[in-house]
């Protein structure tokens, strides 16, 4: 019998999944919305999020035209249902209490990529929590992207300024989270300001070498070249557990390179990225979407691969994938039709 999950709120007409978050986002309006421009400072909080009774697992259910729906219903669609600010004692004193309630010594820290709102962040966080059936403490933090296509370099910019104040975050987490196994998922360019901070962490405190259970690095728009050369070798001096996944038809990494000139980390078409200490999972052809970008929470054969990355602690080796092999070193592919959660 499966445990309840104690970040689930069940419902007569839908269900409800709470989720902690940390933003350096400046607030708009009645305060507890977030917008693009920078703020001063860290702000926390957790959000609760509306999740249908027929929810399908990768998906985000919102509002369609085509269906002619024009505004959220929470028993149709994920939506933010409540809102709720904390100070820092009070944001750690709360995750603290949500673990010793669910009994779990796990959380979870996602940094969300380009052209992505707080609320979608929000709403991606609460989505990979439910389907994922994590029991442990779900943490998003969010960092103030533009939200639109257009915004590519003054979320280039802004990832780059959040890096010091998300090494702040990560330090002051490892310390008083209260959480013994801790997850770091990045995603697209969040994977900027997530490998700089624990590059920098691991460098400037090395009695946090060894304190995060593993880093997830998805789809990292991130120069494939500097990544072997200087990310992932401070990456594996602190954390022996580190796990990059990526694809060749990933349209969105094609455009960066496009836009920078050189391959990008999470991008295979032109070369699967493979260093000592990382082990590489191969999503190629795996998702159907328009850019292909969004695969490690949209596709179920690679949330059901994370979930027994997270939940079973099982290696690339014991997780059914097909081994391969480039530039001397092995990779894993996840096949089609690899089964989904």
């Amino acid at each position: 019998m499966a445990m309840e999950n104690p970040n689930v709120a069940k419902g007569s007409e839908f269900d409800q999944v709470r989720v902690f978050f940390a933003t350096d986002r400046k607030a708009e309006g009645d305060g507890f919305s977030f917008g693009g421009e920078r703020g001063t400072g860290l702000t926390y909080g957790s959000v609760f999020v509306s999740i249908p009774h027929d929810h399908v697992a990768g998906a985000i259910e919102k509002p369609s035209i085509w269906r002619l729906e024009f505004s959220p219903d929470p028993a149709r669609h994920m939506t933010i249902t409540r809102r709720s600010l904390d100070d820092r004692d009070g944001f750690f004193e709360d995750l603290r209490e949500s673990l010793t309630r669910s009994g779990s010594n796990a959380s979870f820290v996602f940094v969300h990529g380009y052209n992505v709102a707080f609320d979608d962040a929000a709403l991606r966080t609460a989505q990979i929590t439910y389907d994922l059936n994590f029991l442990g403490a779900p943490v998003f933090y969010s960092w103030p992207s533009q939200a639109t296509l257009q915004g590519y370099p003054m979320d280039e910019n802004n990832v780059q300024w959040s890096e010091a104040n998300l090494k702040g975050f990560l330090l002051d987490y490892a310390r008083n989270s209260g959480a013994k196994d801790i997850y770091l998922i990045a995603h697209s360019m969040g994977n900027r300001a997530l490998t700089g901070a624990v590059k920098a962490l691991f460098a400037e405190h090395p009695e946090l070498k060894g304190r995060f259970k593993e880093i997830i690095l998805t789809a990292p728009d991130i120069d494939a070249d500097i990544f072997k050369r200087d990310i992932a070798p401070a990456l594996a001096a602190g954390c022996d557990k580190i796990t990059l996944y990526v694809s060749d038809g990933d349209k969105a990494l094609l455009a960066s390179k496009t836009v920078h000139g050189y391959p990008r980390a999470g991008d295979s078409a032109a070369g699967i990225t493979v260093a000592p200490g990382i082990e590489t999972v191969d999503a190629s052809g795996l998702d159907t979407s328009f850019l292909e970008h969004s695969y490690f929470a949209e596709t179920g054969s690679v949330l059901m691969d994370i979930r027994k990355l997270v939940l079973e602690r099982l290696r690339a080796a014991e997780r059914g994938l097909r081994k391969m092999s480039a530039e001397g070193r092995d990779y894993w592919k996840i096949d089609l039709g690899a089964p989904g959660p």
